[in-house]
């Protein structure tokens, strides 16, 4: 123990150190700036290809077909309005969540926000505590520190007075203060910090399958493009404005241009109902991996028992020890404790009075040693831990503490020692005293969050470094099944144990390293993990699980390193963040199936087309005509696709995540968009009256195409929107609708260049929609038989517990 005394800044110092701007001025927590959001949102690949076009069109002074430039607007502005909504809430929140380190200055010593810390400044450390910036040691008492997130390192390295500490990692035992010698970017972790606070969508495997998607876009557009600009130019021979019309009609569907912007608007708006309950998302895709998770491994204290705890009593087990001795010793570990954890505070309050002993070694609490203790010369040296630990299990003491225990109450041994606390082999023989019973209040919510994750197949495993029959007593106390297990007796080997992980439900007395073990056992046999904890000994494993969930309470360390801390401390947060990813991957695998469907017609479409004008350039038969302007194509975006994929990508959705993404929507998006391609090509040939067709002719035409592309694009739709819900069913009907209503007025019809009036060409385009329809319809049943996915038309309301228990919803 080495313990030196360190006076802080003086007022006027750090305001010095302001000026010079040795300040701690990491970016904070959670995203770029607005000006950032902007360009990105601005400057994008989709948005240069439909400005090029637009320019292109707007050469030929056709100012309605220029009407697809919208979608810039429209792509930029929802973008940008709803990150910066989500800019808002995650900076609003890491506010509230974020680490204050203790700074000790001559005015005062308090918490303070990290960017508030400057160079030189004195900062406190006790268990839990995360190190904001890097310095030097001035003081230090059995101070020990992990670097695990720096080094890899698992063994907590000792630390005395003039040793380096580094930003990023965290005190696991002891106290200390150290002065700051690096400070902002220039601090070990800073660079980890600022990239890994990033407002982004990395390792997403929606994100990813939606790159591969696009990936495999971008191969079909080039032939497709280059033959269709060749073909309209250079074979159609109607005037150089009509061919540029053409082509660009027949170029801008071939961009899925909202398709991204979808996907970050529900990522974004998920940010922002999460952060309406208090959860704090640092990384985007936890809301996504949430989602896919089968295993949450939960801690009992703090997680389903509230954190306070208070005395229930002390029962001792000793020969001649009486109750006033056994205050005086309680009130003076209580009293000797620089940083208390629960159930030293519980003592505290209980035993404020200490008879002012001087301690002349201490020994702070540890997760691995699972006991702490003092020494104070001629009143002796004093334990106080873990019964199973400090006793022979085979003693009267230890029986009575396991009996208690498992009535799912903390039991703690005082016990006196035969040596020094500070010895190398202390604890030695203990003598046992008294018991100290504690009670921890279950969650109220508790309950009702684990018959959620129990109703949607997740299993959960209680892992705690509490006594492991006090653990099993609370978790069957919440109906939680299944067999429970000392940690003591795990098998190292990682194959067993992760048999032994799928065996048992409960596991007491478990070690840091050992909750880090259990998450890659299970992570092993393929499964999903999300870690919940809220104290130091849950960070190895919170950082190692697929996501970690912090409790906004719980020490700095643990709330670094989670992708999700629930800043309420409430365990029910859960299922709504599970809900919310649910909703994200579900909405936009919709969503992507109404884009990709629309791509691979209009590149189909443009390929047939293409190769008809080829085929009249080698034989000298009539050329083909694109049969769409850019008007056509916009309008039958508008409600086949754009307003029905926003709602679709907010709607609510509960339905499991499953893996596959990429696999599921493009067998779903491929057939549909053969059958409507063709579907229209067939229609288009059918109408089309050859190059010497008048103006009217083509016309007619070309709405005898966009009829029957109309029809299967809407039928796509209500076959996307299942399961039914009513709002759903009303989607289709209106945006079905919408369509007749265009074609029903006049002005409607001039301004967007159609003509439905030829009743035979329009029958027969009919004809040929219906007919694609019932493909699409029969396609989707055969689809699911063949790939084991049930099909469901209608979806009847269920009303299931929302994981609060508080109330009953609406599950859509």
């Amino acid at each position: 123990m080495t313990v030196s005394i360190a006076t802080g800044l003086s007022d006027a110092e750090v305001a010095a150190r302001v000026a010079e701007g040795k300040t701690n001025d990491v970016p904070s927590r959670a995203s770029r700036s607005v000006g950032d959001i902007i360009r990105a949102n601005v400057f994008t690949r989709i948005n240069a290809i439909l400005g090029v076009l637009l320019l292109i069109v707007l050469a030929t002074g056709s100012l309605i077909n220029g009407l697809f430039g919208l979608l810039i607007i429209a792509n930029s502005g929802i973008g940008i309005i709803q990150e910066v909504r989500a800019k808002k809430t995650l900076d609003n929140l890491a506010i509230v969540g974020q680490a204050k380190p203790t700074v000790r200055r001559e005015s005062g010593t308090g918490p303070l926000a990290p960017n508030e810390v400057v160079l030189d400044d004195v900062i406190e450390l006790g268990p839990g505590d995360q190190i904001v910036v890097d310095g030097e040691l001035l003081e230090a008492s059995n101070l020990e520190v992990d670097e695990s997130l720096l080094t890899g390192e698992a063994d907590p390295m000792p630390k005395d007075v003039g040793d380096q500490v580094m930003s990023g990692s965290f005190v696991v035992a002891g106290v200390g203060a150290y002065r700051a010698t690096k400070v902002g970017r220039e601090a070990y972790a800073a660079r980890l910090a600022e990239e890994a606070s990033k407002f982004t969508l990395v390792k997403s495997e929606l994100r990813t399958g939606i790159n591969e998607i696009l990936q495999f876009i971008t191969y079909l557009l080039w032939p497709a493009g280059l033959l269709t600009i060749y073909t309209q130019l250079f074979t159609t021979n109607v005037g150089w404005r009509e061919s540029v019309l053409r082509m660009v009609g027949a170029l801008v569907p071939m961009v899925p241009e909202g398709l991204v912007l979808m996907t970050s608007i529900a990522f974004a708006v998920g940010v922002i109902r999460l952060g309406r309950r208090q959860c704090l998302v640092q990384e985007l895709p936890a809301i996504e991996g949430l989602a896919r998770v089968d295993v949450v491994c939960a801690d009992k204290t703090g997680t389903l028992t509230e954190n306070g705890m208070r005395l229930s009593e002390v029962a001792a087990v000793g020969q001649d020890d009486t109750e006033h001795k056994i205050a005086d010793v309680l009130a003076s570990l209580a009293a000797d404790d620089p940083k208390p954890n629960a159930s030293m505070q519980a003592i505290a309050e209980a035993y404020p009075n200490s008879p002012g002993w001087t301690a002349t070694a201490t020994a702070p609490f540890k997760s691995a040693t699972k006991w702490s203790g003092a020494s104070y010369g001629a009143h002796g040296n004093w334990l106080i831990g873990a019964p199973d630990v400090l006793l022979d299990p085979e003693t009267p003491a230890a029986a009575r503490a396991e009996e208690i225990g498992s009535r799912g109450l903390r039991v703690l041994l005082l016990g006196c020692s035969d040596r020094s606390v500070d010895s190398p082999d202390a604890p030695g023989e203990v003598s046992p005293v008294a018991l100290v019973v504690l009670e921890q209040r279950v969650r109220p919510d508790a309950r009702a969050t684990l018959e959620y994750f129990a109703s949607q197949n997740v299993s959960v495993k209680v892992i705690s470094g509490d006594n492991a029959v006090s653990v099993g007593a609370v978790a069957g106390s919440l109906g939680l099944e299944g067999e429970t297990m000392d940690a003591r007796h795990l098998p190292s080997e990682p194959e067993e144990l992760a048999e032994t992980m799928a065996e048992y439900t409960t596991f007491g007395r478990v070690r840091p390293d050992q909750k880090r073990a259990m998450v890659h056992a299970l992570q092993s046999r393929d499964h999903t993990v999300a870690m919940t904890g809220d104290g130091v000994n849950d960070v190895l494993a919170l950082k190692d699980a697929d996501i970690g969930v912090a409790m906004g309470s719980g020490s700095p360390a643990s709330r670094a390193v989670a992708q999700i801390v629930l800043l309420d401390n409430k365990f029910a947060t859960l299922p709504y963040v599970v809900g919310e990813g649910r909703r994200v991957i579900g909405n936009i695998e919709r969503v992507s199936n109404l884009f990709l469907t629309k791509t691979v017609y209009s590149v189909l479409l443009a390929l047939l087309v293409g190769f008809a004008g080829l085929s009249s350039k080698l034989f000298g038969t009539d050329s083909l005509l694109y049969p769409f302007q850019p008007i056509h194509v916009t309008i039958a975006a508008w409600f086949t696709i754009g307003i029905p994929a926003f709602i679709l990508s907010l709607a609510p959705n509960s339905e499991r995540a499953h893996t596959g993404f990429v696999r599921r929507v493009m067998t779903s998006a491929l057939p549909s968009g053969v059958v409507i391609g063709s579907a229209t090509f067939v229609s288009y040939l059918i109408a089309y009256h050859g190059r010497n067709a008048t103006t009217l002719e083509q016309t007619q035409a070309s709405t005898a195409a966009l009829i029957t592309l109309l029809m299967g694009a809407v039928w796509v739709l209500a076959v996307v929107a299942r399961p039914y819900r009513w709002w759903r069913i009303a989607l289709v009907a209106v945006s079905g609708l919408a369509y007749v209503v265009i074609f029903a007025i006049p002005l409607a019809r001039e301004k967007f260049m159609l003509d439905p009036s030829n009743l035979a060409i329009t029958s027969t385009a009919a004809g040929i929609g219906l007919l694609a329809a019932g493909l699409i319809e029969a396609l989707w049943w055969i689809q699911g038989r063949v790939l084991g996915e049930p099909r469901i038309l209608w979806r009847a309301e269920a009303t299931v517990q929302d994981g609060a228990g508080a109330m009953n919803r609406k599950v859509q």
